[in-house]
């Protein structure tokens, strides 16, 4: 009888340590300013991150335009995280300013530990510095904007942190790359998607060489998917980076129906999952000169498609986009 309890304590034991949850160790690669989803989408992070179901090791803009190494440590302040590392393209460009100036907003109006664009690290060094120190196969990439700082990456050369190439450390390092990248059909501008044309070389590059798994949710996924209205009409948010982003663009856009949600779809694949939101195929792309991304013969991408309505999934992403902070 002592040994049947003994051996129903471990099994107990060893179930609560299964549905435990590992926290995803994610670096978020972004262009944050042209467009609000990005808020929204490094918001999910955090959410996730309180919950214990996510790690972010970096956050880190592909977009040099003066306001994105800031508005990464707004939101990263607000959410309790002043320390995250910040990195940025060092180069001219890609240049997207922000149009809608929600992030001059939140720049003027909450603190931040990083001022300006000079204060971020390098992108590579700071890719190359954050891979080294992870264990094999444990990194998860989340880009939701352009592959400079991916291409770079893959062209990197060994330095004081790794004695590997750029792609050798990815290979060795990464688990998993999740893009907002690419489109299929006439919602996804029959392949001309913006992330993708804005260096199309690195887009190339990392479509032609980038050596671990990768998933892309589609311009035709995101824009099915509507966030932001309950967010803002959310009273008991107060004095939140992410609500005025969202107020200040939905007020810019004359919007009443809220915003696409590309970047958010990527954040929820790479920390929980393609299912239950999502089903994919594979397949495999080409990105052409001009920037268009060809379907070709072959299974290196998952590509997303819905297996939830945009509604349900919209639910999710809204709740967790409300998510303040300290929360589990």
């Amino acid at each position: 009888m002592r040994t049947f309890f003994l051996f129903i304590l471990l099994i107990g034991g060893l179930t609560s340590f299964i549905e435990k949850s590992v926290p995803v160790n994610i670096i978020f690669d972004t262009d944050i300013g042209p467009d609000y989803d990005d808020v929204g989408a490094l918001a999910m992070l955090h959410a996730f991150a309180d919950k214990g179901d996510a790690k972010i090791l970096a956050t880190i803009s592909c977009n040099v335009f003066k306001t994105t190494a800031p508005t990464l440590s707004v939101i990263n302040t607000y959410f309790g995280r002043p320390g995250i590392p910040i990195g940025i393209t060092k180069a001219t460009k890609p240049y997207h300013p922000c149009d809608r100036l929600y992030a001059e907003h939140i720049i003027a109006n909450y603190p931040h530990t990083v001022q300006s664009n000079d204060e971020a690290i390098d992108a590579v060094m700071l890719y190359r510095k954050i891979l080294s120190s992870q264990p094999d196969k444990s990194v998860t990439i989340v880009t939701v904007g352009f592959f400079t700082n991916l291409g770079n990456l893959l062209d990197s050369s060994p330095d004081e942190y790794s004695s590997f190439s750029g792609r050798q450390l990815v290979a060795k390092k990464v688990k998993h790359l999740v893009a907002m990248a690419g489109g299929l059909d006439s919602l996804g501008n029959n392949g001309y998607e913006f992330n993708v044309m804005q260096d199309i070389p690195a887009s190339q590059k990392v479509f032609n060489h980038w050596p671990t798994p990768i998933t892309l949710t589609g311009l035709e996924i995101g824009i099915k998917i509507l966030t932001g209205i309950p967010l803002i009409n959310n009273d008991k948010i107060q004095n939140s980076p992410v609500k005025d982003s969202y107020r200040v663009s939905l007020m810019h856009d004359k919007s009443k129906h809220g915003r696409y949600s590309w970047d958010q779809t990527a954040v929820l694949i790479a920390v929980k999952g393609i299912k239950p939101y999502f089903n994919y195929r594979s397949l495999n792309f080409a990105i052409q000169d001009d920037g268009k991304n060809v379907e070709i013969p072959g299974n290196k991408i998952r590509y997303i498609y819905f297996n939830q309505t945009p509604e349900q999934v919209g639910k999710v992403i809204e709740d967790l986009m409300m998510h303040q902070p300290g929360k589990k």
